[in-house]
């Protein structure tokens, strides 16, 4: 896992070696100190970064650092998944562009998957092979990068995607979702996004739809897509 603040996710007071050997060694108590180390200084040169600097302190690291060293410590187990949640969060965009590349790499170097959590639609373009759009804790779609962004089934991939400002068309006013997202305390009856869909009909305030398929390897929760199972299966 790759937490979304590097700053509040390292441990200050400890240093860097600290946190390779006890997140290393908490998985294998067999693996020594040494061996530890030795694996931490060979992760964070993969990262571009000088493996004597896992001496030093979190606070001693700039935010794209310490977003790499928490890179390296999901990458020390030598793991098959990592999920990565809003990696570049508060990282100026040379920066996010720098992390994002290396993902990109790492994925390839040490044959692993990567489910990326994250708002930034152009993250998702860049990066996706396969998207899941939720809201409110529900899923909304899912279908491979392409489609979601060429032929978006449900109301709110398209409501998002019509949000995202664009420097080519002649539009003078930004495109907004209405409403707010609800209170998962006490959620909306029916379909979560009801409330702020342009498409909103009496069933959708009374019943949850379920996934239809839309497509090969590819699905979406609303009941304005009924009947695109017939036509797919």
């Amino acid at each position: 896992m790759i937490f979304q603040d590097p700053m509040t996710s390292l441990n200050p007071v400890k240093k860097i070696e600290d946190h390779f050997i006890e997140y290393i060694r908490a998985h294998d108590r067999n693996t020594s100190e040494q061996s530890a180390r030795s694996t931490a200084k060979t992760v964070l040169e993969d990262l571009g970064i000088p493996g004597s600097r896992i001496y030093d302190y979190p606070h001693q690291f700039s935010g794209g650092m310490r977003q790499r060293v928490m890179i390296g410590l999901a990458l020390a187990l030598n793991p098959s998944l990592i999920i990565a949640d809003e990696p570049t969060t508060a990282l100026d965009v040379i920066v996010e562009a720098q992390i994002l590349k290396q993902l990109s790499d790492l994925k390839s170097k040490y044959s692993l998957s990567l489910i990326l959590i994250t708002h930034n639609m152009g993250i998702v373009a860049e990066m996706a092979d396969r998207v899941a759009v939720m809201y409110a804790g529900q899923l909304a779609e899912v279908a491979t990068a392409t489609s979601i962004f060429e032929q978006p089934k449900h109301p709110y991939t398209q409501a998002l995607l019509d949000s995202i400002p664009n420097i080519l068309t002649s539009d003078k006013v930004l495109k907004t979702i209405p409403g707010s997202p609800p209170d998962l305390t006490n959620p909306p009856s029916g379909c979560p996004f009801h409330p702020r869909c342009r498409y909103v009909f009496d069933r959708c305030r009374k019943q949850i739809p379920m996934p239809i398929v839309t497509g090969k390897d590819s699905a979406a929760a609303c009941f304005l897509l009924e009947g695109e199972e017939t036509r797919h299966s």
